[in-house]
């Protein structure tokens, strides 16, 4: 997916250690597009902490009503230095790339795009979508593959019932499930579904850091309460995971992890590059409609090339976690 602000803030990622075994990243609201702008609730990246592994955004949505908030349509718009993982909830999204792909991408199922060296793709819900409701998550490529070519991959886990929860793996390796995407670096997406009142105990890979984002109230992670869209941030060393759902009803979070990403990555818009320069240079070919994007077939909007935004006026400059600021002397 897309991030559609009109005055997209730059980030560089660098994160310090956790002050508390459990650290609770609070979302943020932020509104996508014009007047009937969907909202999604954004907890990476921020100044607390910009990644998780190489996982580096993450936004969760609804459900939104699509009567009354329109769904989602947007036009072709480009991605670099990343891969986008898609993952919903309800609804159906279509999706076409420069690649060719035309999927749809449905509840419990997984759609990975690469936007390496450059992709461009289109994202709107299906016309029988009622209800809208997910995450879009985007994956940090290392710098040794950030210009790899552009790739879609498409994957259906088989849920797996666990100690009363229902455990659907769609990258990386938990619970005796592995799921066979490939990635540029290793990686944890699970989605947890816990029967009301339910606890669950899910072994861990030590080398990971590991993020749970609540699609829902009632969760508790190592006995700290997790509020919807709230992500919970736990350190390397841990290998094992509590969840507790306190609720009367099913409670659902998805698990994300991977080994800490040693590099500095700079965020603006849709691209993730490494300066200044490279957001210049994916932003001025964007615009001049280059070859490095390709063009993306079949989407019957009115815009065919999304516009991106203005930079800031001065130089793009990193900006650093308050944990790792210098130290005032």
């Amino acid at each position: 997916m897309s991030n559609v602000e009109s005055a997209p803030e730059e980030t560089v990622c660098a994160d310090g250690p956790p002050t508390t075994d459990v650290e609770v990243l609070e979302p943020r609201d932020v509104p996508l597009g014009g007047p009937r702008a969907m909202t999604v609730r954004r907890t990476l990246p921020q100044r607390q902490r910009s990644l998780i592994g190489a996982w580096c955004f993450a936004d969760h949505y609804g459900p939104d009503d699509v009567a009354a908030s329109g769904g989602m349509d947007v036009p072709p718009h480009p991605h670099t230095g990343l891969q986008t993982v898609s993952w919903l909830f309800a609804g159906e999204v279509e999706h076409r790339d420069s690649l060719g792909t035309h999927a749809v991408v449905r509840p419990g199922e997984l759609n990975l795009m690469t936007g390496g060296h450059g992709i461009a793709h289109s994202e709107v819900s299906t016309p029988g979508t009622k209800v809208l409701h997910g995450a879009q998550l985007w994956v940090a490529l290392p710098d040794a593959d950030r210009h790899s070519p552009k790739d879609f991959q498409h994957f259906v886990p088989t849920p797996a019932r666990i100690d009363g929860a229902t455990v659907s793996v769609f990258l990386g390796s938990l619970a005796g499930q592995t799921s066979p995407v490939e990635t540029f670096t290793p990686l944890l997406g699970a989605e947890v579904v816990l029967d009301a009142g339910a606890t669950v105990e899910l072994g861990l890979d030590a080398a990971y850091e590991h993020g749970v984002l609540a699609d829902t109230d009632g969760f508790t992670v190592d006995g700290t309460d997790l509020a919807r869209s709230a992500l919970a941030y736990l350190r390397t060393g841990q290998t094992v995971l509590t969840l507790t759902n306190r609720s009367d009803d099913p409670a659902r979070a998805l698990l994300l992890g991977g080994p800490p990403f040693e590099e500095e990555i700079l965020m603006w818009w849709n691209f993730v590059g490494r300066s200044h320069e490279d957001i210049v240079a994916a932003r001025e070919e964007w615009m001049a409609h280059a070859e490095r994007f390709g063009e993306v077939q079949g989407y019957a909007g009115e815009v065919q090339h999304l516009p991106a935004p203005t930079l800031p006026a001065v130089r793009i400059r990193p900006r650093r976690n308050a944990s790792r600021a210098p130290q005032d002397s």
